[in-house]
């Protein structure tokens, strides 16, 4: 029988039998001995009902399952948030703001597709891009809008080759999608062009030298073999500075204040291997002169990271005493696992001392640090 609406008061509402996400209580009925239809306090809970009813409480439909792996089924419900704290929090706004970005510059055109009518979009819809990508329309939805969703490298492949990103777009996609991003080519690189080399010369009577990240002695000018043990790191066949300061004797090393300035250079290695973690090459190198230097080892597993940067370094030299030069890291366009470090004096003395090693180095065509 329906409740029979009191003065002042409006009919109750019908009950939902579902609900679309979560089990909830059935709406308050009326039905119960005594209740005309008065909505207020001292009514019975939906298990109290129930009991006085001999009826058990209603309950929703189940609540959907969580989304499959798979990116091509559409998801239902976002999955729970990965670790990371407020720096992911932070990544995930740059990413929708970055995949909105290089989508809106693809034009339909670009990937073959008619633009079709009364387009509004700049560049291409998302669908557009979920379909070229084969991924589902909803889980590529849910990636530009930086919802906390795990992503592949293949399907973040697949984007970038349908967003048509570069090397270095593609790397900054797989940074903020928190996905480990392995460097195919320029680590690789063992020499410079002639017009980098004819950078570094001209750099003279300064020392400059090409590294790259894992410090890799790429190219070097005179004045950095006048400075640096160029002769010793021929001999010991590993055309590295940092394994050649580790190796060889204390008292052979040009750098005065050696213990301080060696753990920065290892610091900032290490900065450089998160992005090169599990290369052959990399694991190779660092367990190679962790096993040659247990020095070396016990400042690795320190953990320290610090990014390159300007700093004053001290220099000593048999022929001229002391210098303080700072040192600068320069990127190089096309290179970009590789810097110009260019050595300049840090105060008069040191700028007399670097000139008297030129004078030296031109009477004496031998390398002056024998």
């Amino acid at each position: 029988m329906a409740p029979i609406p009191m003065p002042g008061h409006a009919a109750p509402a019908t009950a939902p039998t579902t609900t679309p996400t979560a089990t909830r209580e059935a709406a308050p009925e009326t039905d119960v001995p005594g209740a005309r239809g008065v909505r207020g306090a001292g009514r019975p809970t939906g298990a109290a009902r129930g009991s006085a009813t001999g009826r058990a409480p209603r309950t929703a439909d189940a609540a959907p399952a969580s989304p499959t792996a798979s990116p091509t089924a559409p998801p239902t419900a976002p999955p729970a948030a990965p670790a990371g704290g407020a720096a992911a929090a932070r990544r995930r706004p740059e990413l929708a703001a970055f995949l909105r970005g290089r989508r809106a510059r693809v034009t339909p055109a670009d990937v073959g597709m008619p633009p079709g009518p009364r387009r509004r979009t700049p560049g291409l819809r998302r669908e557009e891009v979920a379909q070229l990508s084969g991924v589902g329309v909803t889980w590529y939805t849910w990636l530009e809008q930086g919802r906390p969703i795990n992503a592949s490298a293949q399907v973040l492949d697949a984007v970038a080759r349908t967003l048509r990103l570069d090397r270095a777009e593609r790397e900054h996609l797989y940074h903020l999608a928190e996905v480990p991003y392995a460097v195919r080519h320029e680590a690789a690189a063992e020499a410079v062009g002639a017009e980098i080399q004819g950078i570094i010369d001209a750099l003279d009577p300064h020392p400059a030298v090409v590294y790259n990240t894992r410090y890799d002695i790429l190219a070097t000018n005179p004045a950095y073999r006048d400075l640096f043990l160029v002769p010793q790191t021929e001999a010991i066949g590993v055309p590295n500075v940092l394994w050649t300061l580790f190796v060889v004797p204390r008292s052979d090393c040009p750098l005065v204040f050696r213990d301080s300035e060696l753990p920065v250079m290892v610091a900032t290695l290490r900065g450089a291997y998160g992005r090169h973690v599990g290369e052959p090459a990399w694991e190779e190198f660092v367990r190679g002169l962790s096993l040659a230097s247990p020095e070396f080892a016990d400042l690795w597993a320190s953990g320290n990271v610090i990014p390159p940067g300007p700093r004053v370094k001290t220099f000593r030299h048999t022929a001229v005493g002391e210098l303080r030069m700072t040192s600068v890291s320069l990127s190089i366009n096309g290179m970009p696992e590789c810097r110009i470090v260019a050595y300049t004096p840090d105060d008069e003395e040191t700028r007399r001392g670097v000139a008297r090693l030129r004078e030296l180095r031109r009477a004496e065509p031998e390398d002056l640090t024998d």
